[in-house]
């Protein structure tokens, strides 16, 4: 009787499992680069979305922003403190940082003295505005979307007159940081028309202030 281990059966079983050994190990190794593939691109997207997520917020430009002055100062040993204020009417958020460049002009737009010496009453930092853009128009301004400089204006009658030549401005041209494109706010004050004595201070920028 012949020996199963040389029949032809035997054989051919044993080459079908060889086969099958050989599909099935493709088979792993196939799937296993889908499964890499398929971690690679969830991988990739997630890294795309933390990137958008953690995009950085643009700097505040001069056109998305309403300068404005809270007239109601307030007083104390020669000088007068206003709020100069930046409102985010911009339909994102957006940052300030530093001091604003301010200086008197006359009604022509020329600049009246010196302009604003720094007044580091605070530390430097950065304020992020969110928009006051809703869907029922522009909202008040808040500590949200508005951030303010303190602005001392010093009575130019405190200078000498040969220094000083005391004559009324009527507004203040304003630079906010970083931008090379102003703004004015009409509001007519004693300045000095000579530069040299420093009638105006500005602080930082903070957040949303009514008065000092």
């Amino acid at each position: 009787m012949a020996s199963p281990w040389t029949t032809g059966k035997f054989y051919m079983r044993r080459s079908i499992l060889s086969r099958r050994g050989s599909f099935i190990s493709k088979l792993t190794v196939w799937s296993g680069a889908v499964a890499i593939v398929g971690v690679l691109s969830v991988m990739s997207f997630s890294s795309r979305s933390i990137a958008s997520s953690t995009a950085p917020i643009p700097a505040c430009t001069t056109p998305e922003l309403v300068v404005w002055l809270n007239t109601s100062g307030s007083g104390a040993a020669g000088s007068t403190y206003y709020s100069v204020n930046f409102t985010n009417v911009s339909a994102h958020s957006c940052t300030l940082r530093g001091y604003p460049g301010v200086s008197a002009i006359s009604q022509a737009g020329i600049q009246f003295g010196s302009a604003a010496a720094r007044n580091a009453a605070h530390a430097v930092a950065t304020v992020t505005l969110s928009s006051a853009r809703s869907a029922r128009g522009l909202e008040n301004s808040t500590t949200r979307n508005t951030a303010t400089a303190i602005l001392q204006v010093t009575v130019a009658d405190n200078f000498p007159i040969s220094a000083c030549s005391v004559i009324t401005a009527t507004g203040l041209r304003v630079y906010p940081p970083g931008q090379k494109e102003s703004t004015v706010i009409p509001y007519p004050f004693v300045a000095c028309a000579k530069s040299g004595p420093r009638f105006l201070h500005v602080e930082a920028l903070q957040r949303f202030v009514v008065s000092r």
